[in-house]
């Protein structure tokens, strides 16, 4: 398969150009043993994809409410809009900080706010797995960058909630913890699904989100 770039999520409404589904950058099971591949095909090309097609059906209606000066319908849509693009959104970031030849820990700047910020790399990785495990439902667990203060901060978000868009944070690595992502392979045990997917994060990618954001 093509192994583009993957597209920037939410484009300008007025754009006539929609989203799409991106590329993956490594083949379905290139994350086994950790994430199987049945997982990663359908997660992929099955529910990202919905997000980003239903994405596309509510950014339509909105524009044909704006033209017609329809406020109702614009509220109306508006938890479409977050929801599907929230998931686009997360999705396309959750893809990149995986990687067939990820886990280990951070270097050198990512390493040194994490060691800043926790105390230690295995207070860091304690504290999110907690996050992430205790989400209830489905959702997500965020390391975000709070630029107004200059520090890092872990937090949860329900459902497709974008990080950015409802805390202001800067998404620098999400765990996807809805029930899609994890029980074809670990059931119920979302804790196993969380041992496990430290072995596959892409510190070079959360490290370059780090870089830009502080730019």
């Amino acid at each position: 398969r093509s192994r583009a770039k993957l597209v920037a999520p939410l484009g300008c409404l007025a754009s006539r150009q929609k989203h799409t589904l991106p590329d993956l950058p490594y083949d379905y099971g290139a994350l086994e043993p950790h994430i199987n591949a049945e997982i990663m095909q359908l997660h992929h090309s099955k529910h990202h994809a919905t997000y980003v097609n239903n994405l596309n059906v509510a950014e339509e209606k909105y524009k044909e409410a704006l033209a017609k000066g329809d406020v109702t319908a614009q509220v109306s849509l508006q938890p479409a809009l977050k929801f599907n693009g929230g998931g686009h959104i997360n999705h396309t970031i959750f893809w990149t900080n995986l990687s067939p030849s990820g886990g280990g820990e951070p270097k050198g700047e990512l390493m040194e706010a994490i060691k800043r910020d926790f105390g230690s790399f295995a207070n860091f990785k304690e504290k999110l797995t907690a996050v992430s495990v205790g989400v209830q439902g489905s959702g997500w667990g965020w390391l975000g960058y709070n630029k107004e203060q200059g520090h890092l901060q872990i937090t949860a978000c329900a459902n497709q909630d974008p990080l950015q868009g409802t805390t202001g944070l800067i998404p620098l690595l999400g765990i996807d913890v809805w029930e899609h992502a994890y029980y074809l392979q670990y059931k119920n045990v979302r804790p196993d699904y969380l041992k496990a997917i430290w072995n596959v994060i892409n510190w070079e990618n959360v490290s370059s989100r780090y870089a830009s954001c502080k730019k």
